[in-house]
Protein backbone atom coordinates (compact mmCIF):
# COMPACT_ATOMS: atom_id res chain seq x y z
CA UNK A 1 0.00 0.00 0.00
CA UNK A 2 1.36 3.20 -1.20
CA UNK A 3 2.00 6.00 1.63
CA UNK A 4 -0.58 8.09 -0.07
CA UNK A 5 -3.18 5.58 0.08
CA UNK A 6 -2.55 4.68 3.80
CA UNK A 7 -2.93 8.68 4.61
CA UNK A 8 -6.08 8.43 2.70
CA UNK A 9 -7.28 5.61 4.49
CA UNK A 10 -6.60 7.31 7.67
CA UNK A 11 -8.04 10.56 6.80
CA UNK A 12 -11.25 8.73 5.80
CA UNK A 13 -11.57 6.48 8.95
CA UNK A 14 -10.55 9.69 11.40
CA UNK A 15 -13.25 11.52 9.22
CA UNK A 16 -15.80 9.25 9.45
CA UNK A 17 -15.25 8.40 13.07
CA UNK A 18 -15.48 12.50 13.99
CA UNK A 19 -19.07 12.35 12.19
CA UNK A 20 -20.31 9.01 13.78
CA UNK A 21 -19.03 10.05 17.48
CA UNK A 22 -20.57 14.00 16.98
CA UNK A 23 -24.12 12.58 15.11
CA UNK A 24 -24.12 9.81 18.48
CA UNK A 25 -23.67 12.60 20.93
CA UNK A 26 -25.91 15.09 19.43
CA UNK A 27 -28.57 12.30 19.42
CA UNK A 28 -29.14 12.61 23.01
CA UNK A 29 -29.84 16.48 23.20
CA UNK A 30 -33.60 16.00 21.07
CA UNK A 31 -33.75 13.28 23.28
CA UNK A 32 -33.33 14.86 26.62
CA UNK A 33 -35.98 17.34 25.40
CA UNK A 34 -38.62 14.68 25.10
CA UNK A 35 -37.35 11.75 27.91
CA UNK A 36 -35.79 14.55 30.26
CA UNK A 37 -32.99 13.55 33.08
CA UNK A 38 -35.28 10.83 34.48
CA UNK A 39 -35.94 8.41 30.99
CA UNK A 40 -32.37 9.37 29.61
CA UNK A 41 -31.29 7.75 33.10
CA UNK A 42 -33.23 4.67 31.85
CA UNK A 43 -31.98 5.11 28.58
CA UNK A 44 -28.68 5.26 30.07
CA UNK A 45 -29.18 1.56 31.80
CA UNK A 46 -30.02 0.02 28.52
CA UNK A 47 -27.25 2.02 26.60
CA UNK A 48 -24.42 0.93 28.69
CA UNK A 49 -25.37 -2.66 29.00
CA UNK A 50 -25.38 -2.56 24.86
CA UNK A 51 -21.96 -1.27 24.58
CA UNK A 52 -20.66 -3.62 27.48
CA UNK A 53 -21.74 -7.19 25.60
CA UNK A 54 -21.27 -5.38 21.82
CA UNK A 55 -17.43 -5.02 23.00
CA UNK A 56 -17.32 -8.26 24.28
CA UNK A 57 -19.19 -9.60 21.12
CA UNK A 58 -16.72 -7.57 18.32
CA UNK A 59 -13.49 -5.99 20.20
CA UNK A 60 -9.83 -6.13 18.77
CA UNK A 61 -11.46 -9.41 16.49
CA UNK A 62 -11.65 -6.71 13.29
CA UNK A 63 -8.17 -5.94 14.12
CA UNK A 64 -7.15 -9.18 14.39
CA UNK A 65 -9.12 -9.95 10.98
CA UNK A 66 -7.64 -7.05 9.58
CA UNK A 67 -4.05 -8.01 10.16
CA UNK A 68 -4.52 -11.52 9.12
CA UNK A 69 -6.49 -10.47 5.62
CA UNK A 70 -3.50 -7.97 4.90
CA UNK A 71 -0.75 -10.43 5.16
CA UNK A 72 -2.45 -12.99 2.77
CA UNK A 73 -3.68 -10.52 0.12
CA UNK A 74 0.56 -9.08 0.09
CA UNK A 75 1.46 -12.84 -0.07
CA UNK A 76 -1.71 -13.45 -2.86
CA UNK A 77 -3.13 -15.98 -1.09
CA UNK A 78 -6.78 -14.36 -2.03
CA UNK A 79 -7.96 -17.81 -1.02
CA UNK A 80 -7.09 -17.90 2.69
CA UNK A 81 -7.92 -14.25 2.93
CA UNK A 82 -11.80 -15.35 1.98
CA UNK A 83 -11.36 -18.35 4.37
CA UNK A 84 -10.41 -16.27 7.24
CA UNK A 85 -13.41 -13.97 6.79
CA UNK A 86 -16.05 -16.77 6.23
CA UNK A 87 -14.52 -17.83 9.82
CA UNK A 88 -15.11 -14.27 11.28
CA UNK A 89 -18.54 -14.27 10.22
CA UNK A 90 -19.28 -17.91 11.19
CA UNK A 91 -18.14 -16.78 14.52
CA UNK A 92 -20.05 -13.36 14.57
CA UNK A 93 -23.62 -14.88 13.93
CA UNK A 94 -22.75 -17.89 16.66
CA UNK A 95 -21.83 -14.85 18.96
CA UNK A 96 -24.51 -12.38 17.93
CA UNK A 97 -27.07 -14.94 18.72
CA UNK A 98 -25.73 -15.78 22.08
CA UNK A 99 -25.21 -12.31 23.10
CA UNK A 100 -28.87 -11.04 22.42
CA UNK A 101 -29.66 -14.18 23.75
CA UNK A 102 -28.15 -13.44 27.23
CA UNK A 103 -28.80 -9.43 26.82
CA UNK A 104 -32.55 -10.41 26.11
CA UNK A 105 -33.54 -12.60 29.16
CA UNK A 106 -31.36 -11.01 31.54
CA UNK A 107 -32.81 -7.59 30.93
CA UNK A 108 -35.56 -7.42 34.14
CA UNK A 109 -32.65 -9.37 36.47
CA UNK A 110 -30.54 -6.92 35.38
CA UNK A 111 -32.92 -3.86 35.90
CA UNK A 112 -34.02 -5.13 39.20
CA UNK A 113 -30.60 -5.24 40.10
CA UNK A 114 -29.95 -1.72 38.65
CA UNK A 115 -33.02 -0.23 40.63
CA UNK A 116 -34.95 0.78 37.38
CA UNK A 117 -37.52 -2.28 36.32
CA UNK A 118 -38.36 0.19 33.62
CA UNK A 119 -35.36 -0.54 32.17
CA UNK A 120 -36.15 -4.15 30.80
CA UNK A 121 -37.93 -2.99 27.49
CA UNK A 122 -35.00 -0.34 26.68
CA UNK A 123 -32.93 -3.38 26.79
CA UNK A 124 -35.11 -5.79 25.55
CA UNK A 125 -35.63 -3.35 22.44
CA UNK A 126 -32.10 -2.19 22.10
CA UNK A 127 -30.80 -6.24 21.89
CA UNK A 128 -31.55 -7.01 18.55
CA UNK A 129 -28.86 -4.78 17.53
CA UNK A 130 -26.31 -7.39 18.69
CA UNK A 131 -27.36 -9.76 15.89
CA UNK A 132 -26.12 -7.27 13.35
CA UNK A 133 -23.08 -5.52 14.54
CA UNK A 134 -20.97 -8.42 15.40
CA UNK A 135 -21.30 -9.56 11.78
CA UNK A 136 -20.82 -5.60 10.54
CA UNK A 137 -17.37 -5.55 12.54
CA UNK A 138 -15.97 -8.65 10.88
CA UNK A 139 -16.74 -7.10 7.89
CA UNK A 140 -15.35 -3.79 8.52
CA UNK A 141 -11.97 -5.58 9.53
CA UNK A 142 -12.04 -7.73 6.20
CA UNK A 143 -12.35 -4.82 4.44
CA UNK A 144 -9.80 -2.79 6.21
CA UNK A 145 -7.39 -5.93 5.41
CA UNK A 146 -7.84 -5.07 1.77
CA UNK A 147 -7.25 -1.70 2.11
CA UNK A 148 -10.82 -0.24 1.14
CA UNK A 149 -11.54 2.21 3.63
CA UNK A 150 -14.28 4.35 2.55
CA UNK A 151 -17.44 1.31 2.64
CA UNK A 152 -15.96 1.71 6.61
CA UNK A 153 -16.20 5.36 6.86
CA UNK A 154 -19.96 5.43 4.82
CA UNK A 155 -21.24 2.63 7.29
CA UNK A 156 -20.34 4.46 10.10
CA UNK A 157 -21.81 7.72 9.05
CA UNK A 158 -25.06 5.76 8.03
CA UNK A 159 -25.52 3.99 11.41
CA UNK A 160 -25.38 7.02 13.21
CA UNK A 161 -28.26 8.80 11.00
CA UNK A 162 -30.17 6.37 11.02
CA UNK A 163 -30.44 5.72 14.61
CA UNK A 164 -30.61 9.29 15.20
CA UNK A 165 -33.49 9.58 12.83
CA UNK A 166 -35.26 6.36 14.76
CA UNK A 167 -34.72 7.03 18.02
CA UNK A 168 -36.07 10.55 17.44
CA UNK A 169 -38.70 9.92 15.24
CA UNK A 170 -40.28 6.57 17.21
CA UNK A 171 -39.49 8.26 20.61
CA UNK A 172 -42.19 11.30 19.73
CA UNK A 173 -44.45 9.09 18.03
CA UNK A 174 -44.43 6.88 20.93
CA UNK A 175 -44.41 9.61 23.64
CA UNK A 176 -47.11 12.51 21.51
CA UNK A 177 -48.10 10.72 19.13
CA UNK A 178 -49.73 7.42 20.61
CA UNK A 179 -49.51 8.58 24.06
CA UNK A 180 -47.76 4.65 25.37
CA UNK A 181 -45.78 6.39 28.11
CA UNK A 182 -42.18 7.30 29.09
CA UNK A 183 -41.29 3.66 29.25
CA UNK A 184 -42.04 2.87 25.98
CA UNK A 185 -40.83 6.10 24.67
CA UNK A 186 -37.51 5.58 26.06
CA UNK A 187 -37.69 1.75 24.51
CA UNK A 188 -38.06 3.22 21.39
CA UNK A 189 -35.61 5.45 21.37
CA UNK A 190 -32.84 2.23 22.16
CA UNK A 191 -34.54 0.54 19.08
CA UNK A 192 -32.53 3.05 17.15
CA UNK A 193 -29.75 1.36 18.08
CA UNK A 194 -31.15 -1.99 15.80
CA UNK A 195 -32.06 0.53 12.98
CA UNK A 196 -28.84 2.02 12.62
CA UNK A 197 -27.09 -1.46 12.66
CA UNK A 198 -29.38 -2.33 9.68
CA UNK A 199 -28.44 0.39 7.57
CA UNK A 200 -24.73 -0.29 8.36
CA UNK A 201 -24.98 -3.71 7.61
CA UNK A 202 -26.89 -3.06 4.00
CA UNK A 203 -23.82 -0.67 3.19
CA UNK A 204 -21.43 -2.91 4.33
CA UNK A 205 -23.11 -6.08 2.66
CA UNK A 206 -23.59 -3.99 -0.75
CA UNK A 207 -20.11 -3.25 -0.71
CA UNK A 208 -18.90 -6.49 -0.23
CA UNK A 209 -20.60 -7.57 -3.17
CA UNK A 210 -18.96 -4.73 -5.13
CA UNK A 211 -15.85 -5.80 -3.81
CA UNK A 212 -16.23 -9.16 -4.28
CA UNK A 213 -17.24 -9.23 -8.00
CA UNK A 214 -14.61 -6.95 -8.83
CA UNK A 215 -12.23 -9.81 -7.20
CA UNK A 216 -14.07 -12.30 -9.86
CA UNK A 217 -13.46 -9.54 -13.06
CA UNK A 218 -9.51 -9.65 -11.94
CA UNK A 219 -9.40 -12.92 -11.74
CA UNK A 220 -7.93 -12.75 -7.95
CA UNK A 221 -10.08 -15.50 -6.56
CA UNK A 222 -8.19 -17.94 -8.43
CA UNK A 223 -4.76 -15.91 -7.31
CA UNK A 224 -3.54 -18.65 -4.53
CA UNK A 225 -0.14 -19.76 -4.04
CA UNK A 226 -1.21 -23.82 -3.29
CA UNK A 227 2.68 -24.47 -3.61
CA UNK A 228 3.77 -22.41 -0.56
CA UNK A 229 0.61 -22.57 2.02
CA UNK A 230 -2.20 -25.06 2.64
CA UNK A 231 -5.38 -23.53 3.82
CA UNK A 232 -5.66 -23.36 7.96
CA UNK A 233 -8.40 -25.20 9.31
CA UNK A 234 -11.03 -22.66 11.46
CA UNK A 235 -9.59 -24.03 14.70
CA UNK A 236 -5.98 -22.70 13.51
CA UNK A 237 -8.02 -19.48 12.42
CA UNK A 238 -9.80 -18.70 15.46
CA UNK A 239 -6.59 -19.70 17.50
CA UNK A 240 -4.93 -16.45 15.80
CA UNK A 241 -7.38 -14.62 15.91
CA UNK A 242 -7.97 -14.54 19.67
CA UNK A 243 -4.46 -13.98 20.60
CA UNK A 244 -4.20 -11.38 18.48
CA UNK A 245 -7.85 -9.61 19.70
CA UNK A 246 -8.11 -10.73 23.71
CA UNK A 247 -5.62 -8.24 24.77
CA UNK A 248 -7.25 -5.44 22.30
CA UNK A 249 -10.50 -6.39 24.24
CA UNK A 250 -9.88 -5.95 27.59
CA UNK A 251 -8.25 -2.81 26.76
CA UNK A 252 -11.26 -1.31 24.97
CA UNK A 253 -13.40 -2.39 27.82
CA UNK A 254 -12.29 0.27 29.90
CA UNK A 255 -14.23 3.23 29.50
CA UNK A 256 -17.52 1.35 28.80
CA UNK A 257 -16.86 -0.56 31.60
CA UNK A 258 -16.91 2.07 33.88
CA UNK A 259 -19.85 3.73 32.29
CA UNK A 260 -21.70 0.48 32.87
CA UNK A 261 -20.31 0.54 36.79
CA UNK A 262 -21.82 3.79 36.79
CA UNK A 263 -25.33 3.11 35.74
CA UNK A 264 -25.62 -0.57 37.37
CA UNK A 265 -24.33 0.85 41.20
CA UNK A 266 -25.84 4.75 40.89
CA UNK A 267 -29.03 4.13 42.29
CA UNK A 268 -27.97 1.39 44.86
CA UNK A 269 -25.00 3.44 46.02
CA UNK A 270 -27.58 6.60 46.40
CA UNK A 271 -30.78 5.10 46.92
CA UNK A 272 -30.17 5.58 51.04
CA UNK A 273 -29.16 9.31 50.28
CA UNK A 274 -32.34 10.37 48.75
CA UNK A 275 -35.57 9.26 47.20
CA UNK A 276 -35.41 6.79 44.35
CA UNK A 277 -36.85 9.31 41.75
CA UNK A 278 -34.52 11.79 42.72
CA UNK A 279 -31.49 9.14 41.87
CA UNK A 280 -33.05 8.26 38.89
CA UNK A 281 -32.70 12.44 37.74
CA UNK A 282 -29.33 12.80 38.58
CA UNK A 283 -28.33 9.11 36.29
CA UNK A 284 -29.51 10.60 33.92
CA UNK A 285 -27.83 13.98 34.42
CA UNK A 286 -24.37 11.93 34.67
CA UNK A 287 -25.80 9.67 31.61
CA UNK A 288 -27.76 12.61 29.39
CA UNK A 289 -25.38 15.26 29.69
CA UNK A 290 -22.37 15.01 31.43
CA UNK A 291 -20.94 11.61 29.31
CA UNK A 292 -22.86 13.03 26.08
CA UNK A 293 -20.35 16.44 26.75
CA UNK A 294 -17.29 14.18 28.60
CA UNK A 295 -17.07 12.50 25.36
CA UNK A 296 -16.30 15.48 22.73
CA UNK A 297 -12.64 16.43 23.97
CA UNK A 298 -11.50 12.89 23.59
CA UNK A 299 -12.50 12.91 19.50
CA UNK A 300 -9.69 14.94 18.00
CA UNK A 301 -7.29 14.00 19.94
CA UNK A 302 -7.24 10.20 19.35
CA UNK A 303 -7.69 10.80 15.73
CA UNK A 304 -4.94 13.21 15.69
CA UNK A 305 -2.55 10.79 17.22
CA UNK A 306 -4.03 7.35 15.54
CA UNK A 307 -1.63 8.36 12.17
CA UNK A 308 1.43 8.27 14.20
CA UNK A 309 1.11 4.95 16.61
CA UNK A 310 1.50 2.74 13.32
CA UNK A 311 4.97 4.62 13.01
CA UNK A 312 5.84 4.13 16.42
CA UNK A 313 5.21 0.27 16.00
CA UNK A 314 6.77 -0.07 12.60
CA UNK A 315 10.05 2.10 14.28
CA UNK A 316 10.02 -0.48 17.01
CA UNK A 317 10.34 -3.56 14.93
CA UNK A 318 13.32 -1.84 13.57
CA UNK A 319 14.77 -1.89 16.79
CA UNK A 320 15.15 1.81 16.24
CA UNK A 321 14.49 2.81 19.95
CA UNK A 322 15.10 7.02 18.81
CA UNK A 323 12.50 6.95 16.10
CA UNK A 324 9.97 5.29 18.70
CA UNK A 325 11.06 7.92 21.80
CA UNK A 326 10.75 10.40 19.09
CA UNK A 327 7.07 9.49 17.43
CA UNK A 328 5.69 8.56 21.12
CA UNK A 329 6.74 11.90 22.23
CA UNK A 330 4.76 13.56 19.67
CA UNK A 331 1.49 11.32 19.53
CA UNK A 332 1.26 12.20 23.00
CA UNK A 333 1.90 16.02 22.65
CA UNK A 334 -0.80 16.11 19.99
CA UNK A 335 -2.97 14.56 22.26
CA UNK A 336 -2.92 17.26 24.69
CA UNK A 337 -2.46 19.99 22.52
CA UNK A 338 -5.58 19.38 20.63
CA UNK A 339 -7.19 17.88 23.40
CA UNK A 340 -6.74 20.38 26.30
CA UNK A 341 -8.34 23.53 24.38
CA UNK A 342 -11.62 21.92 23.71
CA UNK A 343 -11.77 20.47 27.52
CA UNK A 344 -11.27 24.23 28.91
CA UNK A 345 -14.30 25.55 26.83
CA UNK A 346 -16.48 23.08 27.94
CA UNK A 347 -15.50 23.37 31.26
CA UNK A 348 -15.70 27.31 30.88
CA UNK A 349 -19.08 27.69 28.71
CA UNK A 350 -20.95 24.19 30.81
CA UNK A 351 -23.91 26.79 32.35
CA UNK A 352 -24.52 28.02 28.84
CA UNK A 353 -24.24 24.19 26.80
CA UNK A 354 -26.48 23.02 29.46
CA UNK A 355 -29.13 25.53 29.31
CA UNK A 356 -28.99 25.88 25.17
CA UNK A 357 -28.74 22.22 25.15
CA UNK A 358 -31.31 20.48 27.64
CA UNK A 359 -33.66 21.37 29.68
CA UNK A 360 -33.17 23.24 32.75
CA UNK A 361 -29.78 23.68 33.91
CA UNK A 362 -29.17 21.06 36.56
CA UNK A 363 -25.93 19.04 36.24
CA UNK A 364 -23.42 21.64 35.18
CA UNK A 365 -20.97 21.00 38.21
CA UNK A 366 -21.12 17.39 37.49
CA UNK A 367 -20.49 18.16 33.36
CA UNK A 368 -17.35 20.73 34.88
CA UNK A 369 -15.97 17.68 36.59
CA UNK A 370 -15.93 15.06 34.41
CA UNK A 371 -15.28 16.72 31.45
CA UNK A 372 -11.86 18.10 33.67
CA UNK A 373 -11.09 14.39 33.95
CA UNK A 374 -10.99 13.60 30.34
CA UNK A 375 -7.45 14.94 30.25
CA UNK A 376 -6.17 12.27 31.78
CA UNK A 377 -8.67 9.98 29.78
CA UNK A 378 -6.99 11.52 26.78
CA UNK A 379 -3.29 11.08 27.84
CA UNK A 380 -4.59 7.48 29.03
CA UNK A 381 -5.53 6.26 26.04
CA UNK A 382 -2.94 7.28 23.27
CA UNK A 383 -0.12 5.97 25.42
CA UNK A 384 -2.27 2.88 26.07
CA UNK A 385 -2.25 2.88 22.07
CA UNK A 386 1.35 3.26 21.68
CA UNK A 387 1.77 0.19 24.44
CA UNK A 388 0.14 -1.87 21.86
CA UNK A 389 2.31 -0.91 19.45
CA UNK A 390 5.20 -2.14 21.16
CA UNK A 391 3.20 -4.90 21.97
CA UNK A 392 3.24 -4.69 25.62
CA UNK A 393 -0.42 -6.04 26.02
CA UNK A 394 0.62 -7.79 28.96
CA UNK A 395 1.47 -4.61 30.92
CA UNK A 396 -1.77 -3.11 29.34
CA UNK A 397 -4.03 -5.41 30.64
CA UNK A 398 -2.67 -5.41 34.13
CA UNK A 399 -2.68 -1.73 33.99
CA UNK A 400 -6.39 -1.36 32.84
CA UNK A 401 -7.51 -4.04 35.63
CA UNK A 402 -5.94 -2.31 37.84
CA UNK A 403 -7.87 1.02 36.53
CA UNK A 404 -11.52 -0.80 36.98
CA UNK A 405 -10.53 -2.11 40.61
CA UNK A 406 -9.55 2.08 41.24
CA UNK A 407 -13.05 3.02 39.83
CA UNK A 408 -14.49 0.06 41.74
CA UNK A 409 -12.97 0.72 45.14
CA UNK A 410 -13.61 4.93 44.38
CA UNK A 411 -17.35 4.27 44.14
CA UNK A 412 -17.97 2.38 47.62
CA UNK A 413 -15.81 4.61 49.19
CA UNK A 414 -16.55 8.25 48.04
CA UNK A 415 -20.29 7.91 46.49
CA UNK A 416 -21.78 8.04 50.17
CA UNK A 417 -19.46 10.72 51.19
CA UNK A 418 -19.99 12.67 47.57
CA UNK A 419 -22.69 11.49 46.19
CA UNK A 420 -22.94 12.01 42.35
CA UNK A 421 -19.56 13.38 42.83
CA UNK A 422 -17.96 10.37 44.00
CA UNK A 423 -18.69 8.49 40.86
CA UNK A 424 -17.03 11.02 38.53
CA UNK A 425 -14.67 11.14 41.20
CA UNK A 426 -13.76 7.47 40.81
CA UNK A 427 -13.71 8.00 36.66
CA UNK A 428 -10.95 10.24 37.00
CA UNK A 429 -9.37 8.43 39.55
CA UNK A 430 -9.31 5.68 37.25
CA UNK A 431 -7.71 7.31 34.00
CA UNK A 432 -5.30 9.46 36.42
CA UNK A 433 -3.86 5.77 37.97
CA UNK A 434 -3.77 4.26 34.32
CA UNK A 435 -1.88 7.49 32.39
CA UNK A 436 0.83 7.28 35.45
CA UNK A 437 1.17 3.37 35.24
CA UNK A 438 1.37 3.98 31.09
CA UNK A 439 3.47 6.94 31.44
CA UNK A 440 5.95 5.06 33.64
CA UNK A 441 6.27 1.93 31.21
CA UNK A 442 7.07 4.05 28.45
CA UNK A 443 9.75 6.24 30.21
CA UNK A 444 11.67 2.81 31.09
CA UNK A 445 11.00 1.68 27.46
CA UNK A 446 11.77 4.51 25.64
CA UNK A 447 12.42 7.50 27.44
CA UNK A 448 10.19 9.89 26.40
CA UNK A 449 9.13 13.09 28.00
CA UNK A 450 6.08 14.48 26.90
CA UNK A 451 6.99 17.96 28.05
CA UNK A 452 10.02 19.39 29.79
CA UNK A 453 9.01 20.84 33.36
CA UNK A 454 9.17 24.89 31.35
CA UNK A 455 6.47 23.80 29.39
CA UNK A 456 4.61 21.94 31.59
CA UNK A 457 4.61 25.59 33.68
CA UNK A 458 3.59 27.65 30.60
CA UNK A 459 0.64 25.06 29.87
CA UNK A 460 -0.57 25.65 33.42
CA UNK A 461 0.04 29.25 33.48
CA UNK A 462 -1.92 29.54 30.34
CA UNK A 463 -4.88 27.36 31.00
CA UNK A 464 -5.31 29.35 34.23
CA UNK A 465 -5.26 32.76 32.56
CA UNK A 466 -8.01 30.95 30.14
CA UNK A 467 -9.89 29.91 32.84
CA UNK A 468 -9.98 33.26 34.85
CA UNK A 469 -11.29 35.31 31.09
CA UNK A 470 -13.98 32.31 30.65
CA UNK A 471 -15.30 32.45 34.11
CA UNK A 472 -15.81 36.17 33.75
CA UNK A 473 -16.73 36.15 30.17
CA UNK A 474 -19.51 33.75 31.54
CA UNK A 475 -20.72 36.04 34.13
CA UNK A 476 -20.86 39.01 32.46
CA UNK A 477 -22.59 37.18 29.91
CA UNK A 478 -25.03 36.16 32.11
CA UNK A 479 -25.75 39.21 33.11
CA UNK A 480 -25.42 41.44 30.25
CA UNK A 481 -26.44 38.89 27.06
CA UNK A 482 -30.27 38.98 27.57
CA UNK A 483 -31.48 40.44 24.40
CA UNK A 484 -32.81 37.21 22.40
CA UNK A 485 -34.42 34.28 24.01
CA UNK A 486 -32.73 32.16 26.84
CA UNK A 487 -31.35 29.27 24.41
CA UNK A 488 -30.09 32.29 21.72
CA UNK A 489 -28.53 33.91 24.60
CA UNK A 490 -26.82 30.96 25.74
CA UNK A 491 -25.54 30.06 22.30
CA UNK A 492 -23.87 33.53 22.13
CA UNK A 493 -22.05 33.40 25.44
CA UNK A 494 -20.88 29.84 24.65
CA UNK A 495 -19.67 31.08 21.16
CA UNK A 496 -17.73 33.91 22.70
CA UNK A 497 -16.26 31.68 24.89
CA UNK A 498 -15.32 29.47 22.48
CA UNK A 499 -13.71 31.89 20.25
CA UNK A 500 -12.02 33.51 23.54
CA UNK A 501 -10.64 30.00 24.81
CA UNK A 502 -9.31 29.00 20.91
CA UNK A 503 -7.58 32.38 20.04
CA UNK A 504 -6.16 32.54 23.84
CA UNK A 505 -4.63 29.35 24.12
CA UNK A 506 -2.79 29.27 20.39
CA UNK A 507 -1.38 33.05 22.01
CA UNK A 508 -0.11 31.77 25.32
CA UNK A 509 1.41 28.45 24.11
CA UNK A 510 3.15 30.48 21.01
CA UNK A 511 4.39 33.22 23.71
CA UNK A 512 5.35 30.59 26.39
CA UNK A 513 7.12 28.32 23.40
CA UNK A 514 4.95 25.36 24.50
CA UNK A 515 4.40 24.84 20.97
CA UNK A 516 7.20 24.11 18.87
CA UNK A 517 7.97 23.81 15.11
CA UNK A 518 7.54 20.46 15.28
CA UNK A 519 3.74 20.68 16.87
CA UNK A 520 3.02 23.27 14.25
CA UNK A 521 4.07 20.90 11.33
CA UNK A 522 1.50 17.97 12.84
CA UNK A 523 -1.50 20.23 13.12
CA UNK A 524 -3.71 20.97 10.04
CA UNK A 525 -3.33 23.49 7.86
CA UNK A 526 -5.44 26.36 9.41
CA UNK A 527 -3.97 26.05 12.27
CA UNK A 528 -0.43 26.13 11.40
CA UNK A 529 -1.61 29.50 9.74
CA UNK A 530 -2.81 31.02 12.66
CA UNK A 531 -0.37 30.35 14.96
CA UNK A 532 2.39 31.26 12.67
CA UNK A 533 0.73 34.41 12.39
CA UNK A 534 0.10 35.06 16.03
CA UNK A 535 3.76 34.25 16.19
CA UNK A 536 5.03 36.73 13.12
CA UNK A 537 2.98 39.28 15.24
CA UNK A 538 3.85 39.06 18.86
CA UNK A 539 7.00 36.90 19.75
CA UNK A 540 8.79 38.55 17.10
CA UNK A 541 7.77 41.80 18.23
CA UNK A 542 9.19 41.05 21.21
CA UNK A 543 12.55 40.75 20.13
Amino acid sequence: MSKDSLIKGTIILAVAALVARVLGIVQRVPLQHMLHDDGMGTFGIAYNIYSIMLIVATAGIPSAISKLVSERVELGRMEEANRIYRAAIYFAIIAGVIMTAVVYFSASSYAAFAKDENAALSIRALAPALLFFPVIAMMRGYFQGRRSMMANGISQIVEQVARLIAAIGLTYLLLYQLDWGIVWAVAGASFGGVTGSLGALAIMIYAYIKLRRSDVKLGLIQKTSKNTTTLHSYKQIYKQIFMISVPIVLYSILVPMIYFIDSTFFKRMLVDQMSSSAAQHLLGVLTARAQSLAGIPIILAIALSQSIVPIVASAFARNDMEQVRAQATKALRISVLSGLPIILFIVLAAQSLNEMLFVGNNGTGVIVALTASTFFQILMQTSGAILMGLGRMRVLIIHVSIGIICKIAGVFLLADWLGIYGFVASTGICFAVMTFLNLRVLRKLTGLRIFTLRNWEGLALSSALICLSGILLQNYGVQYINWFPTRVNHFIIAALIGLVVIGLYFLFLTITRVVTKDDIAAFPAPLRKLIRRVETRFVRNEQ
